[in-house]
């Protein structure tokens, strides 16, 4: 297993490295049901001209913000954009509205 969950500094719990991730490798799917409504852990992706909501029940409903992530998603699979050390935090970048949120 690439990841686990585990109390993070940045926020709560987040998302580890347990082992090196290569840039481009496939860390993992974010688990969800469909929503309609904004909630803490709920990924919004862009589908055409559309957002739809996913309400996360695995593992990636932990990921943290940061405004240099080191990971993003492509539709549900969360890839690494640069090589990711053991016991690094996993993070993504939330969308603009979190722009002055370090």
């Amino acid at each position: 297993m690439k990841i686990e969950v585990r109390p993070s500094p940045i926020h709560g719990h987040g998302v580890f490295a347990r082992q090196t991730i290569e840039s481009g490798d496939r860390i993992g799917r974010f688990l969800a049901r469909r929503t309609d409504r904004d909630g803490e852990h709920v990924l919004w992706v862009e589908d055409g001209d559309e957002l739809k909501g996913y309400e996360g029940y695995g593992r990636l409903r932990f990921l943290n913000h940061d405004l240099k992530p080191n990971s993003d998603f492509e539709g549900l699979d969360l890839y690494a954009l640069r090589t990711i050390q053991p016991d690094e935090e996993i993070t993504i970048h939330y969308g603009e509205d979190w722009e002055d949120v370090a």
